[in-house]
């Protein structure tokens, strides 16, 4: 089976790689992923038997703050190894790493690389972030006796319906995994349905609600300052922020906006994209839309105009939280049109009121909490968002009851990472 899966990865790199360096997406992690690395990387591991840790996304590496400040705290003298996948991934886990950790690309699941790599790196154990599967990867980490724990883990929607499909495949190799630290029950359920040991699945939450104690050290009033100072709000403006957006969003925003501003003229939107390299695209569209725009990145006190038309887009990487900060109305996106939404419990840890559409899959039972909880809003149209956003600028007594019971729910459910962290120290013993 294995030389099979090697031999359809190797012809997918082959035919993928010539359009990856065409596009100008080759950078000079990509040789990590083929397996090199420098001879100073090489000489800096030998003998350390480091802690790996891996995460696919930003959302990952983000959620894995305060476990990594666990790790540290709790193995001061083990040197930590940080992979992930994409270049954005890879620039936030250089921001969460100390000197002397190690930040690379994940290798490419073939089996010859995946044993050189595991080979240099010796980790004594490997932790991965939700639930990847690489077989290549968990098999010889396997062989080599060393543990594997998934924390944070989640079956989505999708992802469940391709496994079921192939569950003669993947039961053998998930039930390698020493222990999955599941988000929810339905995750653990799903683990069950897949034929993973009941005695690998441990239910210990989500660790993203942790965030909120990282946060919380940074001082957010004095960023929610800079912010509003930044974008020059005076005190009877609302800045409306539409965060993590996708293409056909910001239509649907810019086209409530405008309807909107006659009535209140003190509106204000920014929109964050989830690709910060759209902030072009999403320019024409504003343009098209009869509104000026201005980029964070170019903003100067000498560029603000102050007039209602001027929409902030934000082109830049790390900066929504502090956006999200200094908003009193958030929208998240990715929920209006089949994307599966995106993270909640940013806007959340600020007590901001919060809008999303039907599509929250990806986030289906934090959404599903926030609901129940009242503590968001869901809206099913363009028109459904225009009567929230209004209603919540003429009640502003019912935004703040609403952000209130956001930041309630999440520091409710806070403790995922130390649940977590007892299980890795009863693994490593």
């Amino acid at each position: 089976m294995f030389i099979l899966y090697d031999f359809i990865f190797i012809i997918f790199v082959l035919l993928y790689l010539p359009g990856f360096i065409f596009r100008g997406k080759f950078h000079p992690g990509f040789l990590n992923r083929l397996g090199f690395f420098p001879k100073d990387v090489q000489n800096s591991l030998a003998g350390k038997r480091p802690i790996w840790l891996h995460m696919v996304s930003v959302g990952e590496a983000q959620a894995l703050r305060i476990l990594l400040e666990k790790l540290r705290k709790e193995y001061p003298d083990r040197k930590i190894a940080l992979s992930t996948v994409t270049p954005t991934g890879n620039k936030i886990a250089r921001s969460i790493a100390v000197e002397g950790d190690l930040v690379f690309y994940l290798p490419l699941d073939i089996s010859f690389i995946v044993r050189s790599v595991v080979d240099l790196i010796n980790p004594c154990l490997f932790v991965i972030a939700e639930t990847e599967i690489w077989p290549n990867l968990i098999m010889y980490l396997t062989t080599r006796d060393i543990p594997i724990i998934s924390v944070n883990s989640r079956i989505s929607d999708k992802s469940f319906k391709s496994y079921a499909l192939i569950k003669f495949l993947l039961q053998g190799i998930l039930n390698k995994i020493s222990f999955f630290c599941v988000q929810t029950q339905t995750d653990s359920q799903r683990l069950l349905a897949l034929g993973v040991n009941p005695e690998k699945i441990k239910l210990t939450g989500n660790m993203k609600f942790d965030n909120a104690d990282f946060a919380e050290k940074k001082n957010n009033a004095d960023s929610a300052d800079t912010r509003k100072r930044m974008l020059a709000l005076k005190e009877k403006d609302t800045l409306w922020v539409a965060g993590s957006t996708h293409p056909g969003e910001e239509e649907i925003i810019l086209g409530v906006y405008k309807n909107l501003l006659p009535e209140f003229p003190f509106l204000k939107l920014l929109i964050a994209p989830r690709h910060p390299e759209r902030a072009r695209e999403i320019e024409k569209v504003v343009l098209n839309y009869g509104f000026d725009s201005v980029f964070i990145s170019k903003l100067r006190p000498s560029t603000i105009d102050h007039r209602p038309s001027t929409i902030f887009i934000l082109d830049t990487i790390g900066q929504l939280k502090d956006f999200y900060a200094a908003s009193d109305i958030v929208f998240i996106g990715g929920s209006l049109i089949r994307k599966g939404g995106q993270n909640i419990l940013e806007p959340a840890l600020f007590s901001k009121p919060i809008i999303f559409g039907p599509y929250m899959f990806n986030f289906r039972d934090i959404a599903e909490l926030f609901l129940v909880s009242g503590a968001a809003v869901l809206v099913k149209d363009k028109e459904e968002l225009r009567e929230k956003i209004k209603d919540l600028l003429l009640h502003p007594e019912s935004a703040l009851e609403l952000g209130r019971r956001a930041k309630e729910l999440l520091l409710k459910n806070q403790g995922a990472s130390e649940r977590n962290m007892e299980i890795i120290k009863q693994v490593l013993g």
